[in-house]
């Protein structure tokens, strides 16, 4: 993986083998779009008979599915499945789904500040824009250049007076063109630890193709020997991604707040970890990925962290992000990545890296029956 000094500082500035394999996997593939119960399950492989009734359950897809706890664990047991954890098609499969539709990167125009490449605007999505004379400058309409590129009117020169004019803009949009508007800003730069061009709305950032930065925390305990992943389900009333499963603790990184000091709020929030328990999260390096779905350019990093829990340590939801927690073990998490599509999708590739890291893979390969 790509890791630039700024962004390796933020994560701890331990690039991972496993980022390198994710990253490399994840522009070989497209995917289509999914839910969370498939019309079928993520591997290939035939439901043994007696779980004939639970396939079911798993198969029928539409807009109402919930799963439940039990669901969870049972879809996670050996005997569910006739698959194996050494076949690792299941994993790729979750990086295909965050990772669709790179060829069509020429449907977008370049969005340019000071000389510097910041996002990427659908040409589609663009045609919102031109009303917007004062904010924002195209190329001629007569332009067939490859290279033809969006930028703001030349009037807005400070970051103050960009934040505010293209904030009127999405405001103007309004929901129909920008649903899930959180009145949260995102820095706007060329790359992560660079110079902040202006503050970008957190719902618009991917209709403007910015490079979007948030934390992800795996939260593990070991006991008799075994390790377990404490795992959230979040709440149905959350916009995104309603009763899906989640890590522990995640959120996006909004301007101003150092990663370290965004993973302490973010325990306290979602899962009522105090900062004494929370400062020792291990930054562990960063996971990226790049996702085409409409005129929406996902362009995530995620920096990673670890931390290693107290058996008697349970977790608390305090905003009503989260419906409730169950700790996994961790060969179970992997066969839930690995069948279905509980996982909120960049989550999978985050509990993926783990797996790496702490050896789960290598273990997969010695113990496999091929």
């Amino acid at each position: 993986m790509r890791i630039e000094p700024a962004l390796m500082a933020c994560s701890g500035g331990i690039p991972q083998l496993s980022h390198r394999l994710i990253d490399s996997l994840a522009f070989r593939f497209t995917a289509k779009a999914f839910r969370a119960f498939p019309k079928a399950l993520t591997t290939s492989f035939p439901v043994r008979s007696t779980q004939q009734a639970f396939h079911k359950v798993l198969t029928c897809a539409s807009d109402d599915d919930v799963f439940t706890w039990d669901d969870v664990v049972r879809i996670s047991k050996p005997e569910t499945l006739s698959d194996g954890p050494s076949d690792l098609r299941g994993y790729w499969e979750k990086i295909k789904i965050c990772n669709r539709r790179l060829e069509s990167q020429s449907e977008f125009l370049s969005f340019v500040i000071e000389d510097q490449i910041v996002g990427y605007v659908h040409k589609g999505f663009a045609e919102n824009l031109r009303s917007f004379k004062d904010v924002f400058t195209f190329p001629p309409e007569n332009s067939n250049s490859n290279g033809s590129s969006i930028t703001l009117h030349s009037s807005l020169s400070t970051a103050e007076d960009r934040t505010r004019a293209v904030g009127d803009v999405i405001k103007s949009l309004g929901e129909e063109h920008i649903p899930g508007i959180r009145n949260e800003l995102y820095p706007v730069t060329s790359s992560f630890g660079a110079p902040i061009f202006f503050s970008l709305e957190r719902a618009a950032a991917p209709y403007f193709g910015i490079k979007a930065y948030g934390v992800q925390m795996n939260g593990y305990v070991e006991k008799d020997g075994k390790k377990f992943l404490w795992i959230g389900k979040r709440s149905q009333q959350k916009t995104t991604y309603p009763g899906m499963l989640d890590q522990l603790v995640a959120g996006g990184l909004p301007h101003g707040v150092a990663c370290g000091d965004n993973v302490v709020k973010e325990c306290e929030e979602e899962a009522g970890i105090p900062s004494s328990m929370s400062s020792v999260a291990i930054p562990v390096g960063a996971v990226s990925y790049m996702d085409i779905d409409g005129y929406r350019f996902k362009r995530d990093v995620l920096f990673c962290y670890d931390l290693k829990l107290p058996e008697s340590f349970t977790p608390k939801n305090q905003d009503g992000e989260v419906e409730s927690f169950k700790l996994i073990p961790v060969t179970d998490v992997a066969s839930i990545i690995r069948r279905t599509q509980f996982f909120k999708s960049n989550c999978s590739l985050v509990i993926i890296d783990f797996l790496f890291r702490h050896g789960y893979f290598e273990f997969y390969y010695q113990n496999s029956y091929i």
